[in-house]
């Protein structure tokens, strides 16, 4: 809102500063500025409303320490991280921005679902929440919602060399000569389009263009027109997938909110320099128009989630519930597919992976291990793999700290991949 308030003003009466707004760096410092304002100011006053209407978390008891204190601790915090992203993000976003409307929708939609199922287990009792059929059907809705918009709306485009479009018959929404520069060359003159495509980026290899029309080879020239067969199914299974194992990460104190702080950081930057023609060139990564805005997204993003650790980190006050960790894994699902760098999530979100697949190892072993000797056996001593450390007898801070430490290690290794190429 203010940033076409802004705008209307420089344009209409040339308002002194009012060019200010229309920088992607001012207004994502004011965003993250203004998120964790908001997290910090409101979110005690959420603690203390959710506290009067006696939203506490129930706490099964698994054996760890400190465990039993945290029974009746306030849980669907995660309103504290949405509404320090919404705030921000209306005011400070450019609202006809396709992409933004979907990281909007993201948030939301999945916040829903996740209130749905923290309302279920609190006011109703029921520990076992909303139905897990429901829950996928909830993300199935979501992937499908940005699938289709990727496929279908005319502002959702890559910039590919002209030539490139013409011999792949991709839909063209535009062409023109432009100069491409890059910092090891000068700039050259060159005929280019704006198309829709679904090819995206694959990190470590030169040649990181990939196209998932590809994967219908035996299709033969039908492939590209049924690309949406694959297309859509593997959106569903990342939003699904990222969601879900955010929601598997939080069982400590702090631990999801400052990971995804982290990864919000290195989804900000990739933003930044996919609009910016210098440097997406030199990475080799795709020029999309209008990315560079999720950048105010992402720095809303990060500031709620440094403001929800003021309340959150141990020992913690409140728990963001379902209602926030959903919507964190539905976020950064929706947010690296519409960069066109899904294929980073198992780096970025190195943790969130670990820890989903402690889960399915040791499901899967302890069957295995029941159907074959009669009694089931364990790879860790609890999962999530948190858990195996609370019981190994490691302090929850400090495991959240190193934790913390991997996830940064990771986010930069992230960044390191385009240029590993």
């Amino acid at each position: 809102m203010l940033y076409h308030l802004f705008e209307f003003l420089e344009k209409q009466h040339d308002l002194p500063g009012a060019s200010l707004f229309q920088y992607i760096t001012f207004r994502s410092g004011v965003a993250i500025i203004l998120s964790l304002l908001i997290s910090m100011v409101f979110g005690s006053r959420i603690i203390r409303s959710l506290k009067r209407l006696q939203v506490g978390e129930s706490i099964r008891d698994l054996g760890l320490e400190g465990q039993v204190e945290k029974a009746g601790t306030p849980t669907m915090g995660g309103f504290i991280i949405l509404l320090s992203i919404m705030i921000p993000c209306l005011l400070l976003a450019d609202l006809t921005n396709v992409y933004i409307l979907l990281l909007i929708v993201s948030a939301a939609w999945m916040a829903a679902v996740g209130f749905l199922d923290d309302y279920i287990k609190v006011f109703k009792k029921n520990k076992d929440g909303l139905q897990g059929k429901f829950k996928i059907l909830g993300q199935v809705g979501l992937g499908l919602l940005i699938g289709l918009t990727m496929l279908f709306h005319d502002d959702v485009v890559i910039r590919v060399p002209l030539e490139v479009a013409q011999a792949q018959n991709m839909e063209v929404i535009e062409q023109f000569e432009t100069r491409i520069s890059s910092i090891n060359s000068s700039a050259v003159s060159q005929q280019v389009a704006f198309v829709k495509s679904t090819w995206t980026n694959l990190p470590f290899l030169k040649e990181s263009k990939f196209d998932y029309a590809s994967l219908l080879w035996f299709l033969g020239d039908n492939a590209a027109s049924l690309a949406w067969i694959v297309f859509i199914p593997i959106i569903i299974f990342i939003i699904t997938g990222v969601s879900n194992s955010s929601n598997l990460t939080d069982g400590i104190d702090g631990l999801t909110a400052g990971l995804s702080a982290i990864i919000a950081a290195v989804l900000a930057l990739i933003a930044y320099v996919s609009e910016n023609a210098i440097i997406s060139d030199y990475l080799s990564i795709y020029y999309i128009p209008g990315a560079s805005e999720m950048t105010i997204f992402a720095s809303c993003f990060l500031g709620g989630c440094i403001g929800f650790l003021w309340y959150n980190s141990y020992p913690a006050k409140v728990f963001m519930g379902d209602t926030g960790s959903l919507m964190i894994g539905g976020v950064i699902g929706a947010m690296a597919i519409l960069l066109r760098k899904e294929f980073l999530i198992p780096i970025l979100c190195g943790i969130f992976l670990v820890e989903t697949l402690s889960v399915m190892i040791q499901v899967s072993y302890f069957k295995y291990t029941k159907k074959k000797y009669g009694e089931g056996r364990r790879v860790f001593l609890m999962s999530p793999l948190h858990h195996h450390y609370q019981k190994m007898g490691m302090h929850e801070s400090k495991i959240v700290t190193r934790f913390w430490i991997v996830g940064i290690m990771l986010a930069i290794l992230t960044i390191i991949t385009f240029k590993i190429r």
